[in-house]
């Protein structure tokens, strides 16, 4: 196995440590050293040996099955070997020092831990057609590390479906090639766990004192975010006995986040009396740090939940104007008389009517939901363009609780098409999209999720709900019986629900009975009942959730009802590996699905290869 890399004290401007190798980084000194491992470490610089392309490293580690994190052994060295085969693909690497690329994240960063913003010397691999970090390439197998100095840490490969961890140094997410210790599971990008590291800092932005490193972090609570985070490094200012994360002490001032339409500050220490955090919903420590908003007295916000990359956007605002451009939005529509409008997504001019009979044809193009009967909706005056009053009326421009980036509704995606996947809801949309405008994000909004506002109030609950929850809390929807991948829970007692059940209409009709139908789940399913439509038992299809008329006992699945995926409108070609056709309803007749066998309840999906009653059956054979 290679030597163990590590660190020792370097008296420059600062007094900092630096890395070293034993082989490949020697203490750059006039005096014949001793490094912390009892080796006599050379002045003068040894003969650089030849690299291995770590994408080779990696692979001969790597197991067959599945994996979360591999760790890595084989030494960075290219072997040249007398006994080797032509059969064997092992190559060494060109060293490109002298390009000092400070653009490199570019081409999407160096090949093998994808990392970016980082480092200027690398190595190329003609053969993969890659680069490569210097530190990714001569990267030892371990190393001691004075942020981690409990353990030393195993290079590994972090698969890119593992689990998020954050690096310990820069904050960011670590996949692909990094250090991990396997007892504390915590990781540090390569590059990052070679940078140099101050003992002291001379002006964080938490702190009037300059702060010196303390090793022992794992028994300190940090003062600005009010944690004991037991992997993260932590420095201390012994004149205010202050503790502060290596993350926190660079806080941020003034941001703006997605949870609260105002800016708000950092503050040391919050007022006497009980603090709820505006976005996890649990109670603050008023002893430690906060955010407060200066316009609103009762808002107040933990550090790291501010700071979270799905609440803001890692903009520093302090000496910023404020520009509050949302509520200035220009409004959706132009008001040409008395009940006509012409909408800003639309070009012909819309009439205000109210439906008199329920037609399950005539849907709104924003939310792809019907129009009922006493419901008041736009139609246009020359084509078959129809809208809910109350979808004419969203507005241009929001800021969602989901998204820490401000979204502009659109009646296409950013990619030109009709149709987009909602990020919230996850299902198949075509109707008004709420859309990140900036070029790095893929976030999409429909019309129904970006309705959903803090507190919500569902009518299948008693209390307010919130968006409370973190990234990676997934937990079982009580509606529909799945795991939630953006739940909303209440505070006051366990009920969670998913994004998909809640924008479902809590109360629909069906062309079949005068009344309406009202959503059920849980206790409420009877196994005996049967759907309306397709004539099936609840209980062979697993149904948790339908529509039920409490005066008619009439029982539809939801997919019945509004098909198995509601917000797609009919008329539209689907682009998979062929077009799909989207047909409507066969009143008359219901073909069978080619893949499922049953008769098309709803929806049709026409292809090449036949036909489909859902895109769960499409998917198996368009």
């Amino acid at each position: 196995m290679d030597s163990i890399g590590g660190f020792y004290e370097a008296k420059n401007d600062k007094l900092s440590m630096v890395y070293y190798h034993p082989k490949y980084q020697p203490i750059p000194q006039t005096q014949t050293p001793i490094s912390p491992y009892g080796e006599t470490v050379s002045d003068e610089l040894p003969f650089q040996p030849l690299f291995l392309c770590p994408i080779l490293r990696c692979l001969k580690e790597m197991p067959d099955s599945d994996f979360d994190t591999c760790p890595i052994s084989f030494s960075p060295e290219f072997v040249i070997s007398t006994t080797r085969s032509q059969q064997e693909d092992d190559h060494s690497i060109l060293p490109m020092f002298w390009c000092n690329n400070k653009e490199f994240d570019v081409d999407g960063g160096c090949g093998v831990c994808k990392g970016s913003n980082f480092g200027t010397d690398y190595y190329v691999c003609v053969i993969h057609d890659n680069m490569f970090h210097k530190e990714c390439v001569q990267s030892p197998s371990e190393i001691k590390h004075p942020y981690h100095p409990e353990h030393s840490l195993q290079l590994s490969f972090r698969s890119p479906n593992a689990p998020n961890i954050e690096c310990l140094c820069c904050g960011r997410i670590a996949t692909g090639l990094l250090y991990y210790c396997t007892r504390c599971d915590a990781v540090m990008h390569t590059i990052c766990a070679m940078k140099s590291i101050s003992f002291v800092v001379d002006q964080p932005k938490s702190h009037d004192h300059p702060l010196t490193f303390f090793p022992r972090q794992a028994s300190l609570t940090c003062d600005v975010c009010g944690l004991l985070r037991k992997n993260n490094p932590t420095y201390v200012c012994l004149r205010c006995n202050f503790v502060a994360h290596n993350d926190c002490m660079y806080s941020p001032r003034i941001i703006k986040i997605s949870r609260h339409h105002h800016r708000i500050s950092y503050t040391s220490s919050l007022q006497s009396g009980e603090w709820s955090c505006g976005v996890c919903r649990k109670s603050i420590d008023g002893d430690y740090g906060a955010y407060t908003c200066n316009k609103c007295d009762d808002y107040a916000v933990h550090v790291r939940c501010a700071l979270r990359k799905d609440v803001w956007d890692g903009v520093e605002l302090q000496g910023v104007p404020e520009e509050d451009d949302i509520t200035k939005d220009v409004g959706p529509f132009e008001i040409i008389s008395e009940g006509v409008i012409l909408h800003f997504l639309h070009n012909h001019h819309l009439q205000l009517e109210v439906s008199i009979l329920y037609d399950e044809k005539k849907i709104c193009q924003a939310c792809v939901l019907p129009i009922y009967e006493d419901t008041d909706h736009y139609s246009c005056m020359e084509c078959d363009f129809t809208i809910h009053e109350i979808c004419a009326k969203d507005r241009r421009r929001i800021q969602h609780a989901l998204h820490p980036h401000p979204l502009t509704l659109s009646s296409v995606s950013k990619y030109g098409t009709d149709s987009f996947g909602c990020n919230a809801c996850h299902r198949f949309c075509s109707g008004f999209v709420y859309m990140c405008p900036r070029e790095e994000c893929t976030f999409d909004l429909d019309v129904r999720c970006a309705s959903i506002c803090e507190p919500f109030n569902f009518q299948g609950h008693k209390h307010p709900l919130y968006l409370a929850l973190g990234p990676g809390e997934n937990p079982i929807c009580q509606v529909c019986k799945s795991e939630s991948l953006i739940p909303l829970n209440c505070i006051k007692c366990d009920f969670i629900v998913c994004m998909k059940c809640v924008t479902l209409p809590y109360k629909a009709k069906y062309k079949h009975d005068r009344h309406a139908l009202t959503i059920l789940w849980g206790e409420e399913v009877c196994n005996e009942d049967w759907c309306e439509v397709c004539e099936r038992n609840l209980e062979d299809t697993g149904t948790k959730l339908f529509y039920w008329c409490n005066e008619c006992c009439t029982t539809l699945h939801i997919a019945c009802l509004f098909d198995d995926e509601p917000y797609v409108k009919p008329g539209q070609t689907l682009k998979w590996r062929q077009e799909v056709k989207v047909l409507g309803k066969k009143n008359l007749s219901r073909p069978l699905c080619d893949s499922c066998k049953y008769p098309c309840q709803g929806k049709i999906y026409s292809g090449d290869n036949g036909i489909a009653c859902s895109m769960k059956c499409a998917s198996y054979f368009f």
